[in-house]
This record gives C-alpha cells, structure tokens and sequence, in this order.
C-alpha cells in the first residue's frame, strides 16, 4: 500500500495502468499464435517442427526489429501518438486473418504474424511512458508494473485453445480485434506523454549509442532473460504437445475432465509461463534492493541449472512442469533486473535504448525458438536446444562478472539508484 501511493503521489499514476493494459494486450496478441498452433497446423494440412517454429518466430522478430523504430517515435513524435499507430496496425492485422479464417494460406500467415510484431513492439512505448514520470529510485518497481503486462501470455493459454475448440480458431483472431479497439479507447482517454522537452532524436543517435559498450551489454542480458521468456513461452505448447500428450491425455481425464490435450496444454502452459509474467516487479523491487547486478546473478544462476536440468534429464511430466515453471519466473525475475539498471546508465536516452535492447531480447527469443524447432527437427529431441541456451545464460553471467566494477566505480555512483 505504501507502494502505491508513493507512485501516485511521485508520478501519473493513471498513466502507469494505461501503460500496464496497453502492453498487457499487446503481449496478448504479440503470443497467440503459440497457444493455438497446433489447431492452426492441422487446420491448412499439417506444418512441420521447422514450419512451425518459422511461424512462432516471426512476431518475435518483427518485434524486435519495430522496437528500434517504435523507440524512435516515441522520442520524436511521442509515446501516445506511436502507441494509437502502432495498435491500428494490429488491430488491422487481427480483423484480416478473422476474414480470411480457415481459407488463409501459410503465406498470407506469416505476413500476420509478422504484423502482429507491432504489437511485441509496444514495449519499446510503454515502458519510456511510465518510466519518463517516476525519479530513477522508483525505476525497478515503476518499470516491473510497466512491464508485467507480459501477463497477457498467460490469458492466451488459458482461453485461446478452449475459443478455438468451442469456435474454431479463427474466433482467436476475432476476440483479439474486438478487445483492440476497446483498449484503443481506454488508452488514449488515460495515457498521458510526460512533461518532458528535449531534442528529437536521429540516426545518429543510435549509431552513438550503439558505439558505447554498455548498449550490447544490456542487449545481451536482455536478450537472455526476455528472450529466454518469450521463446520458451511462444513454444510453450508445442513443447508440452510433443513431449507429454499421453500425460497430459491421462491427466486431463482424470482430474480435468477436460479430453481435448490441447486445451489442457494450454492450461498447463498458463501455470508455467504466469509465475514469470507475474514477478517481473518483483524482480525490479529486488534490484532496487540488492543491486541490479547483484540480483541478475541470482537469476542466471537459476536459470543455468534449470536448463541443464532439462537439457540432461528425462522428466516426469509433473516435475518438468515444476522446473519449467521455476524458469519462468527467474527468466522473469531477470527482466525486471535489467530494466532497473538501464534507466539509470542511459536516463536520457530511455526511448532509444528501450527499443534497442527490446530488439535483442525479441531477437533472443527468436533464436531460441528456432533453436528448439531446429533441436526437435534434427536431434529427434530438445536436449541439444536447451543445452545451447544454457550455454548463453553462461556467458550472460561471465559478462556480468567483467562490467560489474566499472560500473559500480563510474555510472553507477551518480545513478540514483543501487548498481
């Protein structure tokens, strides 16, 4: 409670909750393509594990690379107005693919897929937005609420696969464009840009910050941790489907009473990916407390041993789901760490350096899903996926262990906040 009012008393608070719904949808729309792509791969024939993961990735990708251009609005034309262009897009993109319905080509798929990137570009908007009101010791808590709206992965999986059984998956697109339009409205009624006058930023802005090292320190740690969250939970499902379809069958009987395994995946997705989308604050409050860096080791290092735990050991269905669960939430955790530090090692550049490390991190978790398609396609398996991504979070935690003194002894002393 003392929380609360403290932000509505420093900042705009309605701001903040327009923010946190606007990114929350956006997440929403930027994953539903993951919960419901084996209904959609049956549906035009059948796709293959490299089909498949070429489709999930796209809007991972097409994210990544409109976050650099997003975050270039936003400081330019502001965040509100990039906001309302960027959801007419996705809006547009929903209303198409629910025309077309089950007679969409994979073709016609990927360019929605693709559009629907705008929507994992909000990020680079909503965070500048909420952050540009809060001072830099409220950044952690201010950003974690900001960025918690990644929660809406979590409403694909508990209600996409059970639309899509009920209406056909086509239904999918259809609630996505009508709830667009709603939170469109409430957005423009409650966001607000801050009062904030500076310079329109360039091209060469970003050349200049991309000449400055932190930039791809930031990007890789981003790049793990909500790469690392993305990927896992837009493949979440057709993970579960290829490994656990009888235990899932077995126990969507029997305690569920629910026959369709996809909708239980869905459920079961949901359970792990939450923990994750919920403790993003979380993990900023802890490294408002502990230090960014600090708090950054402690999650890598839960994520290290949990992917080669899954990397190296045949599971029971119960216990993967116990460790997956677990590796959202630190995944989670961690990208409320990252954004505790980057506001306060690039304040006046927050748009920019949003959509720059927003960028890495859609593009982590593009090559994650790719690496777990590719994986399943040639190996037979995921072992070899997981193994590869643990070996990223290794070198996330050597890099943390190269920077951490000279930040600590140069920025991070004026900062504001605990480096």
């Amino acid at each position: 409670m003392k929380m609360f009012k403290e932000l509505k008393k420093e900042g705009h608070f309605p701001t903040l909750i327009a923010a946190f719904l606007y990114f929350d949808f956006s997440f929403m729309v930027w994953t539903m393509l993951g919960p419901i792509a084996p209904e959609i791969s049956q549906s035009i024939g059948g796709l293959t594990p490299s089909q498949i993961s070429t489709l999930l990735s796209l809007p991972i990708l097409g994210g990544a690379i409109l976050r650099i251009l997003l975050g270039f609005l936003v400081d330019n034309i502001g965040p509100k107005k990039t906001a309302l262009i960027s959801q007419a897009i996705v809006a547009g993109a929903l209303w198409y693919a629910y025309f077309r319905g089950v007679n969409i080509t994979y073709g016609e798929l990927l360019l929605v897929a693709f559009a629907l990137g705008f929507a994992g570009a909000s990020f680079a908007v909503a965070l500048p937005q909420a952050g540009q009101w809060y001072p830099p010791r409220l950044q952690g808590v201010v950003l974690g609420i900001a960025g918690a709206g990644n929660i809406g992965v979590v409403i694909d999986f508990l209600f996409a696969p059970k639309i899509a059984e009920i209406w056909g998956w086509p239904a999918v697109f259809l609630v996505g464009a009508i709830l667009s339009t709603f939170i469109m409205i409430i957005y423009f009624f409650m966001a607000k840009d801050a009062p904030i006058k500076g310079k329109k930023r360039t091209i060469k802005d970003y050349l200049r910050l991309l000449k400055d090292k932190d930039t791809w320190w930031f990007s890789l740690f981003y790049a793990v941790s909500f790469g690392g969250f993305v990927g896992f939970a837009s493949y979440m499902k057709v993970y579960l489907m290829d490994v656990y379809y009888e235990d899932m069958a077995r126990i969507g009987k029997a305690l569920l009473h629910e026959e369709n395994v996809k909708v239980v995946a869905g459920y079961f997705g949901a359970l792990t990916i939450f923990a994750g989308a919920l403790l993003r604050p979380v993990g900023g409050a802890i490294a408002d407390k502990l230090g960014g860096v600090k708090a950054l080791y402690i999650f890598y290092g839960g994520v290290l041993v949990l992917a080669l735990i899954l990397a190296f050991a045949k599971l029971p269905f119960l216990a993967a789901i116990l460790v997956l669960f677990l590796i959202m939430s630190f995944l989670g955790m961690a990208n409320g760490a990252v954004f505790q530090l980057v506001p306060q090692r690039f304040g006046k550049d927050i748009g920019i350096m949003t959509g720059i490390v927003g960028c890495a991190g859609g593009l982590g978790g593009t090559a994650l899903i790719k690496t777990l398609g590719w994986s399943k396609q040639y190996f037979g398996s995921y072992s070899v996926g997981f193994m590869i991504f643990a070996g990223v979070v290794a070198v996330a935690i050597i890099g943390l262990s190269l920077v951490k003194t000279r930040w600590r002894t140069t920025w991070g002393l004026n900062a504001g906040g605990r480096i």
